[in-house]
């Protein structure tokens, strides 16, 4: 996924202006939540948006990318890590996100989980590809990329106790969007490593969030659709929205980031947070084309 060069007829730079998208996102923080944002512009570098976007929040799945990353990286290497054919295990201790807990299949080789972790942010999926590459090498691969405030704290957990992390990751958007610019541009670990990795996320099923303002057919965007190609990663939990992406249209294209932390007490206050990220949304793809 490459930035789109700018049409001959088309001005070289753009005003951005993402008005919208810092009122909605205001009212929120003004309404107690905490709210952080990040957009980058991938031609040119330029920062479009900065709210708050060095502050650490929870991202709830968006973790799992870097998941993703390690294992992609270990593919490419050819490490023998264990991987290749894994058994599912006789008692799932994880519900929630993902379909595997629902298939028949016995076991699955090590691609088939990333991809159901991409599509479906499967959680089975995601603690057994984790079990095998373990924690330690994710958090000093994450480090690699020069991610200091993101993070994958834990396997993902039904409930969470006093002993385990209190969240599966956390993240600044600063660097979530940074990180997707990376992947877009094919330079984390090499051109193969995220190549893969972009391929097992175009599969994510979810644009529920800031991609609900693209138009995308949830299951089937992995090419460009009107000229537009989107990558992201969404991460929902009780009182947390978050969503990274990389984002590419007629003119140019962009990486975002954008994490909400509020009060999950009433259906109205969850929506108002949707409907602000889709703001964010609507003028992104307002930007790239």
């Amino acid at each position: 996924m490459r930035a789109a060069s700018p049409g001959r007829h088309v001005a070289a730079a753009r005003e951005p202006r993402f008005t919208a998208s810092f009122r909605a996102l205001g009212r929120l923080a003004y309404e107690g939540a905490q709210v952080s944002a990040h957009v980058l512009d991938l031609s040119t570098g330029t920062p479009l948006v900065s709210i708050d976007d060095r502050i650490v929040l929870p991202t709830a799945d968006i973790g799992k990318v870097l998941l993703l990353i390690e294992v992609s990286a270990r593919l490419t290497a050819r490490e023998n890590i264990g991987l290749g054919i894994i058994d599912k295990p006789p008692v799932n201790t994880v519900g929630e996100s993902g379909v595997w807990q629902h298939m028949q299949a016995p076991a699955l080789p090590v691609a088939d989980l990333a991809t159901l972790v991409g599509a479906t942010s499967d959680n089975l999926a995601t603690n057994l590809l984790l079990s095998r590459v373990g924690l330690d090498a994710v958090r000093a691969r994450t480090e690699s990329l020069g991610l200091s405030r993101t993070a994958l704290l834990d396997f993902a957990r039904n409930t969470r106790g006093p002993d385990d992390a209190p969240q599966l990751s956390v993240g600044s958007t600063a660097e979530l969007a940074r990180l997707f610019g990376m992947l877009a541009r094919e330079e984390v670990v090499d051109a193969v490593t995220s190549q893969r990795v972009m391929g097992w996320i175009s599969l994510n099923s979810d644009l529920s969030m800031v991609a609900s303002a693209f138009g995308l057919d949830p299951l089937s965007h992995r090419s460009a659709d009107h000229g537009t190609l989107l990558i992201n990663k969404t991460g929902a939990d009780t009182g947390v929205r978050s969503e990274a992406g990389a984002l590419r249209g007629r003119r140019t294209a962009v990486s975002y980031a954008v994490s909400v932390q509020f009060d999950d007490d009433s259906l109205a206050r969850r929506l108002s947070v949707v409907d602000a990220m889709r703001t964010v949304g609507q003028e992104l793809l307002e930007y790239v084309h």
